[in-house]
C-alpha cells in the first residue's frame, strides 16, 4: 500500500535496518511471537527510541505490540501507546470479518465509514488521557491515535482503501519537515 502511494520500503527485522527512516508501520501477525523476536534480537529499547521521534503505524498485532497493558497473558510489549488492549477481542480466526468503521482522522467529529477487514482483532479496552479515538466498529474502539502513533485493530492494507496509509504518510512528512 505504501509502495502504491509512493513511498520507498524495506522491512525491519534488525536494530540497523532502522538507520534512516523516517517512519515505520508495524504489521500484523502474531503478537507473542514478535514479542519474543524483538526480544531475542534486541529490538525493544531501538523501537522505543524509533517511537519517540518518529512515527509508528500498528496495524493488528501491531496495535498490540504498541499497547502498554494486555487485559489476558502477559507478553513483552514496546509500551508506547497508554492503551489497554483486548487480543482476539472479535473471536478466533473463524470469526474473522469485514465490516464498517467509523474513522475520524479529522478530529472534527464527523466520521466518515471505511471498510474494516478483522482477522482475528483485537479492541481497545481502556485508554490514557493523551489517546485519541479515531476509530470504532460496533461500539469498540478499534483505532488510536497518540502523539506520533497511530494503531489500528483491523488491516487497512487488505482493502483499496488509502486515507490511513495517507494519513499516516502526512504525518511522516510532516516529522521530517516535509508538507
Amino acid at each position: 500500500m505504501l509502495e502504491r502511494l509512493g513511498a520507498a520500503v524495506r522491512e525491519v527485522r534488525l536494530e540497523k535496518d532502522l538507520a534512516g527512516l523516517d517512519g515505520l508501520v508495524i504489521p500484523g501477525g502474531e503478537s507473542t511471537t514478535m514479542g519474543r523476536l524483538m526480544e531475542e534480537y534486541g529490538l525493544f529499547a531501538p523501537l522505543q527510541a524509533f517511537g519517540r521521534e518518529r512515527p509508528i503505524l500498528g496495524t493488528c498485532a501491531g496495535l498490540i505490540m504498541l499497547a502498554r497493558r494486555t487485559t489476558e497473558g502477559s507478553q513483552p510489549l514496546l509500551g508506547l501507546l497508554d492503551i489497554t488492549v483486548r487480543r482476539n477481542a472479535f473471536g478466533s480466526q473463524v470469526y474473522s470479518f469485514e465490516g464498517l468503521v467509523e474513522l475520524d482522522l479529522s478530529g472534527n467529529g464527523q466520521p466518515e465509514t471505511y471498510p474494516g477487514v478483522f482477522i482475528r482483532a483485537p479492541w481497545v479496552e481502556e485508554w490514557g488521557p493523551g489517546v485519541r479515538v479515531i476509530a470504532r466498529c460496533e461500539g469498540r474502539v478499534v483505532g488510536v491515535e497518540q502523539g506520533l502513533l497511530l494503531g489500528f485493530a483491523f488491516h487497512p492494507e487488505l482493502t483499496k482503501d488509502t486515507r490511513i496509509h495517507e494519513y499516516f504518510l502526512r504525518r511522516v512528512s510532516a516529522c521530517v519537515g516535509g508538507a
